[in-house]
C-alpha cells in the first residue's frame, strides 16, 4: 500500500466516502482512511466503528479498523447501527471520533463512509475532508509504534434508553406504518416502538443489504406501497427510512408525501421553547412563516448536512432542518436523527386532537419546483453563478449570496447555485401562483442556459 495515485479520488465527496465497492472504494483504501484519520487525530485515543447492513460493510469495516489500529487508535466496534447511533455513541462514551460504514441511500454496490470528530462534528469540505484526501492518495499518513485494539460493544441498548428518556407520548393510541427500506432501522426501531406502546404496520422490514424491497432511498416512487398502506389502514401516518436512518419521509394519514420543510413546520407548531430555527435556502417561505407565527427566529442556511448541522450548534437552535427531510434536534446535540424524527411525530400526534393532515393543512402552501439540474463544466460553474448573481441584482427585491444566488421577488424567489458534487448547476423557485411560479421559472432557465453557453 505505498504507490503514490493507487487510490481514486472520486470517492471524497463534500460530506463523506463514497464508491462502489470494489471499483473505486477498495479495502486497500478503506485501511489507508483508517490510518490517515488516525493520523488527524494524533495517531491516538478511541475511536467508535459502526456499519450498516450492505454486504460489503463487515471487510470495510475490518479494514478501517486495521488502518487505525496501525494508527495507534483502539478501536470500539458496535457492529450494524444506524448512521446517528454512532454519531450518539461518539458523544455518549466520550470517544475520540467514529467512522460510519455506509453509503446512506445509494445502490447496494455501493458503499462509503461518514467520519466525525469527538465532538461530533463532520469530516466534510472545509472542515478536514480536503486534508483527509491529501493524505491519503499522497500516503502521508503516520504508523504508530503502539497498535491499537479491538474491542466489539453493544450501544444500541444505551442508545434507545436515551431516546426513551426524551419522549413523553400520551395514552391516545397512535398506529403508524413504517417502510424500513430493508435498512439498519430494522436494528432499532422495532424494539423503541414496542417498548412505547406504538402499534406498527412494517414493510421491508428485515435487514438486507441487497434491499430486496426497493432501493434505499425513500423517492415518491419507492413509498407508493406505503402510502396505499397508509391510506387503506387508517394509520396516524406513513414515514419512509433511508437506508442508514438519517432521513425520514413523513405521509400524512391523507396518504400526501411531506417535504422536509413542512415537516419541519409542524414540530416548529408544538416545540417547547422558542429560539432559532435554521433550515435550507430550498425550504419554503411557508416555513419562514411558521417560525415568526410561532415566535421563533428563522436563520437560512447553506444547503447540506454539513452546513446546516454546524448552524445548529453554533447558534444553539431548537431545531433544525432541510427540504431533503434531515432533521436536526438541539437535544440529540444538533444530529439529524431519523428515529428520533419519529418518535417525536408519535409524541406530537398523541398530545393532540388533530390528525397530522389537519396540522399540515394549517401550514400556508406556495406553488414551487423540484430541484432542477443543468449541466455545467465544474471549473467555470462558480463563474456562471457569479455572473447570474450580477444580472439579479438589477431584477429583484434582494439577493442572497449565502450558497450561489437566491433572488427575492415581491412575489416569489429564484435560487440558483453550483452543485457541491456534480458538474451541474441546480435551480429551484417558489412563487404565490403557479402563473408566476412559471415565469420565474422560464427567466431562471435562460438566464442558466445563456451564461452556460457564453463562458464555455
Amino acid at each position: 500500500m505505498s504507490s503514490v495515485g493507487k487510490f481514486s479520488p472520486n470517492v471524497f465527496r463534500a460530506y463523506d466516502v463514497r464508491g462502489v465497492y470494489g471499483k473505486d472504494l477498495t479495502d486497500d483504501l478503506a485501511k489507508a482512511i483508517g490510518l490517515s484519520f488516525a493520523t488527524m487525530l494524533g495517531n491516538s485515543g478511541e475511536i467508535l466503528l459502526g456499519r450498516d447492513v450492505r454486504l460489503s460493510g463487515e471487510t470495510l469495516a475490518k479494514n478501517v479498523s486495521e488502518g487505525l489500529r496501525e494508527g495507534g487508535c483502539n478501536v470500539i466496534n458496535v457492529g450494524i447501527v444506524p448512521t446517528p447511533v454512532n454519531y450518539f455513541g461518539v458523544i455518549w462514551w466520550k470517544t475520540n471520533g467514529g467512522v460510519q460504514v455506509t453509503a446512506s441511500h445509494n445502490p447496494p454496490e455501493w458503499n462509503g463512509m461518514k467520519l466525525v470528530t469527538s465532538e461530533g462534528d463532520t469530516v466534510s469540505e472545509g472542515a478536514g475532508m480536503e486534508e483527509l484526501k491529501k493524505m491519503v492518495l499522497e500516503n502521508k499518513w503516520k504508523t504508530s509504534d503502539r497498535r491499537g485494539v479491538e474491542v466489539n460493544r453493544e450501544l444500541v441498548s444505551d442508545y434507545v434508553e436515551f431516546l426513551l428518556s426524551k419522549i413523553k407520548i400520551e395514552k391516545r393510541k397512535i398506529r403508524i406504518a413504517v417502510d424500513y427500506s430493508n435498512g439498519a432501522t430494522t436494528i432499532v426501531f422495532p424494539k423503541i416502538a414496542k417498548l412505547l406502546g406504538i402499534e406498527v404496520i412494517g414493510l421491508n422490514d428485515e435487514p438486507n443489504g441487497m434491499f430486496p424491497g426497493h432501493l434505499p432511498e425513500p423517492t415518491e416512487e419507492n413509498l407508493q406501497e406505503l402510502r396505499e398502506i397508509v391510506k387503506r389502514n387508517q394509520v396516524e401516518f406513513g414515514v419512509g427510512f433511508d437506508g442508514d436512518g438519517d432521513r425520514a419521509v413523513f405521509i400524512d394519514d391523507r396518504g400526501r408525501i411531506l417535504p422536509g420543510d413542512i415537516t419541519l413546520a409542524v414540530y416548529v407548531k408544538h416545540l417547547d421553547r422558542k429560539g432559532k430555527v435554521v433550515y435550507d435556502l430550498n425550504s419554503s417561505s411557508a416555513l419562514r412563516h411558521v417560525i415568526l407565527e410561532n415566535g421563533c427566529e428563522p436563520v437560512e442556511s447553506r444547503v447540506g448536512r454539513a452546513y446546516i448541522l454546524r448552524e445548529v450548534r453554533r447558534l444553539r437552535a431548537v431545531i433544525g432542518g432541510e427540504k431533503s427531510n434531515h432533521l436536526y434536534f438541539s437535544e440529540l446535540w444538533g444530529f439529524d436523527d431519523a428515529v428520533y424524527a419519529v418518535l417525536k411525530m408519535v409524541e406530537i400526534l398523541s398530545k393532540s386532537d388533530k390528525k397530522l393532515s389537519e396540522i399540515v393543512d394549517t401550514i400556508p402552501s406556495y406553488p414551487s419546483t423540484p430541484i432542477m439540474v443543468f449541466d455545467c463544466p465544474d471549473e467555470v460553474k462558480e463563474k456562471v453563478v457569479d455572473k447570474i448573481a450580477e444580472k439579479l441584482s438589477t431584477q429583484a427585491l434582494k439577493i442572497s449570496r449565502l450558497d450561489g444566488v437566491k433572488a427575492y421577488f415581491e412575489d416569489g424567489w429564484l435560487l440558483i447555485r453550483p452543485s457541491n458534487t456534480m458538474p451541474q448547476i441546480k435551480m429551484s423557485a417558489e412563487a404565490v401562483s403557479e402563473e408566476r411560479l412559471k415565469e420565474i421559472v422560464e427567466y431562471g432557465k435562460r438566464l442558466i442556459l445563456d451564461t452556460v453557453k457564453s463562458s464555455i
